[in-house]
């Protein structure tokens, strides 16, 4: 795919409260292993990142398990997975991005919405040029894609920042469009 070898997926530790969204998870584990990827991702066996993690492995994909020790004393790893225990957060978000090619956000909380938005932060500030995409399951980023539009709109993001960012509906089109990614050369500053 494109120079693509692996991809990181952030996502919840819950399965919210539709059935569509652990669905979704399943989808997007197995778009991963059908296009030879490996998958980076949280490293939990619960919710959303359980789910995902599963599904791909279910097809034979690779899966990077980056888990803060904090959080791997209180759950179960995901059997299957190499698992790696960093020291914190910080480090764990480190860690996926050195090891991902490209980002992709299935719903989540607070801890995904922060993931997913540090590695676009990166981008528009040119940090990376890896690809970073929302897959907006039922409309679940609609809010936040309004918020950015409303920062674009208030003069606090460039237009052409916020287009960098990849929103999709579909497993297929999401990596379509993960694959034909080209940063844009805006002054960052």
């Amino acid at each position: 795919m494109n120079g693509l070898r692996r991809v990181a997926v952030f996502s919840g530790s819950s399965g919210g409260n539709r059935p569509i969204y652990m669905q979704w998870a399943e989808k997007l584990g197995y778009a991963v292993a059908e296009r030879g990827l490996a998958l980076v991702y949280g490293g939990s066996s619960v919710g959303l990142m359980g789910q995902v993690a599963r599904a791909a492995l279910s097809r034979s994909a690779e899966v990077i398990g980056v888990i803060p020790e904090a959080i791997h004393r209180h759950v179960a790893p995901q059997p299957g997975v190499r698992l790696e225990v960093v020291a914190d957060m910080h480090v764990r978000k480190a860690r996926m991005y050195a090891l991902a090619d490209a980002f992709i956000a299935l719903p989540g909380g607070i801890g995904t919405w922060e993931e997913i938005l540090e590695v676009f932060t990166w981008l528009q500030l040119g940090y990376h040029q890896k690809p970073v995409a929302l897959l907006n399951i039922c409309g679940f980023y609609d809010p936040l894609l309004a918020m950015l539009d409303h920062a674009v709109s208030e003069g606090f993001l460039k237009e052409a920042h916020r287009r960098q960012l990849i929103v999709s509906q579909s497993c297929n089109e999401v990596f379509s469009l993960l694959e034909d990614f080209r940063p844009s050369e805006v002054q960052k500053w």
